[in-house]
């Protein structure tokens, strides 16, 4: 197949050229969405062309602590995200994320490197961090969702569970049904696109894949691959996030905590 045909300069300002119509558009339409625009354009373009230069030379120094050093800025990164969307007043909830995320990843990253894409080196900078961002990416819709659906259902639901307990159910007991349904919803996404996925749309990696010129099976391969990392990634996320969660809203008394 043919290889990836390169963008140069004129192709770039024609790519900009889709935004100021998009923002003429607006303008026309008095949507009020012209500054908006014109700022999601400009942060998208320094954005990526300062990760990519990031990445050239993370890419160039082949060096295995830098590797990590990057994982581990995006994991935080996440994390942080991730518990802005769950809520700041639960306490220890950017720790409880950022273990949580962690050992999803961590175990992901660590299977699908070792033992199925098996690089030369383990720190292939080509693999490890295009397959991390990917897998963080998901993992913070995972802990965001099941986080959120968590905490707004237990603080709706407090008299329900303080019944529970004076009925002698254990705190696990008393939002057992709470946890497994946040855990549901934070899988919904996943699931659904697993669901439509080469029929409705084709996701980014193929895509890229195709772009590049692979051959299109074997970019449907990797595309299965990465689906899996997903799925598993954010029922694991899920699972630990709820867990953790549960915690903080009893105290050693096992009593509700408002």
């Amino acid at each position: 197949m043919d290889t990836l045909i390169r963008l140069d300069l004129t192709d770039f300002v024609l790519a900009v050229a889709l935004m100021a119509i998009a923002v003429g558009l607006s303008a026309g339409q008095r949507l009020g969405l012209e500054w908006s625009l014109a700022i999601a354009t400009a942060r998208t373009i320094g954005q990526l062309f300062i990760v990519g230069a990031i990445l050239d030379i993370i890419f160039r120094l082949d060096n295995p602590w830098a590797v990590l050093a990057v994982v581990l800025v995006m994991l935080t990164i996440a994390a942080v995200v991730a518990r802005n969307r769950i809520g700041k007043k639960i306490p220890q909830v950017l720790p409880l994320v950022w273990i949580s995320i962690f050992v999803s990843t961590a175990f992901t990253l660590s299977y699908v490197n070792l033992l199925i894409v098996q690089p030369q080196r383990w720190y292939e900078p080509q693999y490890i961090i295009p397959l991390a961002g990917i897998i963080l990416g998901t993992a913070i819709n995972g802990a965001a969702i099941a986080g959120e659906r968590l905490v707004s259902t237990i603080n709706a639901s407090q008299i329900e569970i303080e019944t529970y307990l004076s009925l002698g159910a254990t705190p696990q007991q008393a939002v057992a049904q709470y946890r497994k349904d946040a855990i549901r919803a934070g899988l919904i996404p996943i699931l659904n696109q697993m669901m439509v996925i080469g029929i409705v749309t084709l996701p980014g990696i193929i895509t890229g894949q195709i772009l590049s010129g692979v051959n299109p099976l074997d970019a449907a391969s990797y595309q299965i691959l990465v689906m899996f990392m997903l799925a598993f990634t954010n029922l694991v996320t899920a699972i630990l996030v709820t867990q953790g969660l549960c915690r903080q809203f009893f105290n050693s008394a096992a009593q509700l905590v408002r």
